[in-house]
Order: C-alpha cells, then sequence, then structure tokens
C-alpha cells in the first residue's frame, strides 16, 4: 500500500511542531484547519502573524514586549519605579498585572539559567538589569523566578550581583507549586506571594 504523502500540507505541520508544546497531531489538526478555512481567512492570519511580529518590539529599559519603547509600564508614573519585579518571561509580566495588586515596574530576562539547555547568564537580559541598578534610583528588586531548580539557580546568581548596590533584594514567598511557572498561578497566590516576600 503506497504511502499517502502531501508536501505542502507536512511542510505546514512541520511549521506548526515548532511552536512551544505543539505535538504532531495537534500540528496536522491546526494545518488541516488552515487548509479547510477560506483563503481570505488564512491570508487574514497570516498576515496578522507577520504585522505582530514587525509591531512588537522590546522596551530598552525593562527589556518586556511592548508596541513602543519605552513602554508603558516603564511610563505610567502612577507606578513605584523605585521597585523592580524581576521576572523570566514576558508572559509573566501579565500574569502578575492579572493579579492586580503590585504597583512597581518590571524587568524581564528572557529565560533562566538553564546549562542542561546551553543557557547561561549571558544570554539573559542581566546586563540590562545591572545598568538599570547603577543609576542608584531602584531601592528594592523582587526575584520573580519559577520555583524549579533552574529558577533558584537563577535567583541566587541575581541576588549576588545585585547585593553589592545596597539595593534591598526579596523573593517571592512561595505558595506556589515547587516547578510551576507564573502565568499558570491564580491571582489570589500571586498577591500572597508578593505580599509574603522574603528578604534574601
Amino acid at each position: 500500500m503506497a504511502d499517502y504523502h502531501l508536501t505542502p500540507l507536512e511542510e505546514l505541520t512541520d511549521l506548526f511542531r515548532r511552536l512551544p508544546g505543539t505535538g504532531r497531531k495537534t500540528a496536522r489538526r491546526l494545518a488541516f484547519y488552515l487548509l479547510n478555512s477560506p483563503e481570505e481567512e488564512v491570508q487574514a492570519f497570516a498576515d496578522g502573524v507577520v504585522n505582530a511580529r514587525r509591531a512588537v518590539c522590546t522596551c530598552h529599559i525593562c527589556q518586556n514586549l511592548s508596541d513602543r519603547d519605552p513602554c508603558g509600564l516603564c511610563t505610567d508614573m502612577g507606578r513605584d519605579l523605585s521597585t523592580v519585579c524581576v521576572v523570566e518571561e514576558p508572559k509573566d509580566v501579565v500574569a502578575l498585572e492579572r493579579a492586580g495588586e503590585y504597583r512597581g515596574v518590571y524587568h524581564v530576562l528572557h529565560g533562566r539559567i538553564s546549562p542542561m539547555d546551553g543557557v547561561g547568564p549571558d544570554e539573559l537580559r542581566i546586563a540590562q538589569l545591572l545598568e538599570r541598578l547603577s543609576q542608584g534610583n531602584i531601592g528594592e528588586v523582587i526575584l520573580a523566578t519559577s520555583a524549579g531548580v533552574e529558577g533558584e539557580a537563577t535567583t541566587l546568581y541575581l541576588s549576588r550581583l545585585i547585593k553589592p548596590f545596597g539595593v534591598k533584594v526579596t523573593r517571592l514567598a512561595y505558595g506556589l507549586p515547587v516547578g510551576s511557572d507564573l502565568e499558570y498561578a491564580d491571582e489570589v497566590t500571586l498577591m500572597r506571594a508578593l505580599e509574603g516576600r522574603k528578604e534574601m
């Protein structure tokens, strides 16, 4: 029996498989969905992806994704600019903002130290954080990395670098399950983690 092979379908499936958390079955389902959609919807989808990629930039202050530089959070005078919450990914900012309790600003590392994945300190946005600290107007840094081994290693590394600046360094109080990411925590858990943060 001949093997059924449709090259454009396979190529589209392979593109979807590049997305995080997308296995072959899900990728193939998405590919079939697009192939069965009206051409104008597919074009709108493609245009939306390209337009978002072109319109989104990185804020030079906090390293978060934004549609302008500096971003709206860094230029909001209603926020406490002396308190910086350090997170791993832009999605963590979304999670903390959803909780609605934090009124400081952020710094996004774009990852965590993970030697197994070839991610060392130089691959993260740590130099930009130290540059912010050197300006002398920051009083507290809240380290809000994940509760797993790599998040803890990142926290310890950062706390050692920050201490010489004379800045208060705190860590979220983790009522969060070990190994979990901020984006999956509910608003009440995040609020309590912020309120119960401990000095390092």
